[in-house]
């Protein structure tokens, strides 16, 4: 007689780390000093077990440098990563994610444009059982060229997402762990908090402080950010084509209508067609078409470089204990 046995998922071991704070950096090399004191002395006073780690994303600065000697004085500092050049801050995020054993995961920038001193915030709400806590940003102190990117953004990611999170673009955040590893995030899959976000519904919102950046300035460009936008746009893909369908259906049904009513009562709508007229329809028709060929040329070329797997982000050195 044949033996059955049966094959079970590994258990998830349980860390005794109860906090992994993820830091990028990108030319922070004037305000990761203060940054860094006052997020230890804020996570001190929480009296909660906590590793942080630090990602210095192709900074040419002195930013590398002073986080090599964070962690030289430090054992809480359980890593610090040296990209080879600028890969953004999700690719940044999943290389501090990878290296975490937290049971929960937090966010922060480190340009001290949001104060660490307002985490006890977040995690008291975390202590709730929420799956994520995030911050918005009240009276955000960007220009316009930020700002209105970013009205753009939370509006197609809060599509993408099905929720009614109303600051995506607010880096202080606290995640439940479990969420986030499922997704084995890497070099080649970089951390999405949209595709996150979709598969959570224990979502809590904090309001946070926003101070104007007092050195150097994002690594958010207007170009980067409207790529984040295409980039969340993807996701939505399969909806857009269903709308598009959809709205092909509806006119063929109109245009059947039409021919059935004119059918049993011929009377003429317009008696006459300009040329205006339809140098205008030809027109718009054109731009629909250009716009839907784009939109499937997106997809494709992203569906190419994606089966290409072509790494995100590369580590150059890393110092972890």
């Amino acid at each position: 007689m044949e033996s059955l046995t049966t094959t079970t998922a590994p258990a998830i071991l349980q860390s005794d780390i109860e906090f992994s704070v993820l830091i990028t950096c990108y030319y922070e090399e004037k305000s990761i000093d203060e940054f860094y004191r006052r997020l230890s002395a804020t996570l001190e006073s929480l009296n909660r077990s906590y590793e942080i780690i630090f990602v210095n994303d192709g900074s040419r600065d002195g930013t590398w440098e002073k986080l090599k000697a964070i962690f030289a004085k430090d054992a809480r500092v359980h890593a610090v990563l040296d990209l080879f050049k600028n890969s953004g801050q999700q690719a940044a995020g999943t290389a501090a994610l990878n290296e975490s054993r937290g049971r929960a995961l937090v966010y922060i920038d480190s340009d001290l444009q949001l104060a660490p001193e307002e985490l006890p915030r977040l995690v008291a709400e975390h202590d709730r059982g929420f799956d994520m806590v995030t911050g918005y940003r009240q009276n955000r102190k960007d220009s316009l060229f930020r700002i209105v990117p970013s009205f753009l953004a939370n509006i197609i990611m809060r599509r993408a997402s099905h929720s009614k999170v109303r600051d995506f673009g607010c880096t202080f955040k606290i995640f439940n762990a479990l969420p986030l590893r499922a997704f084995n995030f890497g070099p080649r899959h970089v951390t999405s908090f949209v595709e996150v976000i979709a598969k959570i519904d224990r979502i809590a919102e904090v309001p946070v402080t926003h101070y104007p950046r007092l050195y150097g300035s994002s690594g958010w460009t207007f170009g980067k950010l409207m790529k984040y936008n295409t980039d969340n746009l993807m996701i939505l893909s399969e909806r857009p084509f269903q709308v598009t369908a959809l709205l092909c259906l509806a006119a063929v049904l109109l245009l059947a209508a039409r021919i059935l009513l004119y059918r049993l009562f011929p009377v003429t709508i317009m008696r006459s067609v300009s040329n205006g007229l339809l140098l205008n329809a030809t027109l718009i028709a054109l731009l629909v078409n250009v716009a839907l060929l784009s939109w499937v040329g997106e997809f494709a070329i992203r569906s190419f470089f994606a089966h290409r797997a072509i790494p995100m982000y590369i580590v150059r050195e890393k110092l972890s204990r």
